[in-house]
């Protein structure tokens, strides 16, 4: 169990999207600071929130937030990057600029921050994976979401020495501005972090927030031909 209220967490991407609901749902809960990580961050009128600079594929910037943010006691790793065109026929340069942020940028956050986690107490780290991290067919985006759930499995176990809990969050569309021109059913991304925010404080690991992502996780162990978009 790690308790929201008068925490200090750390969101990648926390300013748009997913992220930015995830800053609001962590000071309705009462946590105490929020550093909210972006590209080119905007100022924000809630003196609890902390804007940040961030780039998950430097390595260096990855460093400096972590000199920044050495008091924080949860971490969500949020910061994604789309790319579903087809494997097959995306430059391999495109598709590891996709890797870089959705895998490897997650992974620097983790081992910049595991220390510091340590340090404050164990505490989480949260993961925002996809029900695309099961499903085929989502070329780079996909593949990329599956590696860092995988990723995730390990440092679940890696980390559970030090007392920090690892949860993996796995959800379908959801109203954001990445699918903004979709016109499909979407999840309210406010629901989406209201389930999180219940796991973290139940000591939950995994988050399957919506019914799509609920079946698909029950055929998992059923033919690899199901496990398409289409299927």
């Amino acid at each position: 169990m790690v308790s929201v209220s008068g925490a200090t967490v750390l969101v990648t991407g926390g300013q748009r999207g997913l992220g930015k609901a995830t800053v609001d749902a962590l000071l309705e809960r009462g946590a105490t600071k929020v550093y909210a990580t972006a590209r080119s961050p905007r100022e924000d009128s809630d003196p609890r929130v902390v804007p940040v600079a961030l780039d998950v594929t430097d390595a260096d910037s990855v460093a400096a937030l972590a000199d920044i943010a050495s008091d924080v006691s949860i971490v969500f790793n949020n910061a994604g990057a789309p790319g579903t065109t087809p494997l097959l026929t995306t430059s391999i340069d495109d598709i590891r600029a996709v890797f870089e942020t959705n895998v490897f940028g997650a992974l620097r956050i983790a081992q910049e921050f595991a220390p510091i986690l340590k340090a404050n107490g164990g505490g989480a780290l949260v993961d925002i994976h996809s029900v695309l991290s099961w499903l085929g067919g989502a070329g780079a985006y996909g593949a990329s979401k599956a590696a860092i759930w995988s990723a995730t499995n390990s440092l679940r176990f890696e980390l559970a020495p030090q007392g920090t809990l690892v949860v993996g969050v796995h959800f379908g569309y959801t109203d954001t501005d990445m699918i903004a021109e979709l016109d499909v059913p979407k999840n309210d991304p406010r629901d989406v972090v209201r389930q999180v925010l219940d796991a973290l404080e139940a000591g939950e690991t995994e988050v399957l927030a919506d019914d799509l992502t609920r079946h698909v996780k029950t055929i998992l162990g059923g033919p690899a031909e199901g496990l398409g978009l289409a299927g």
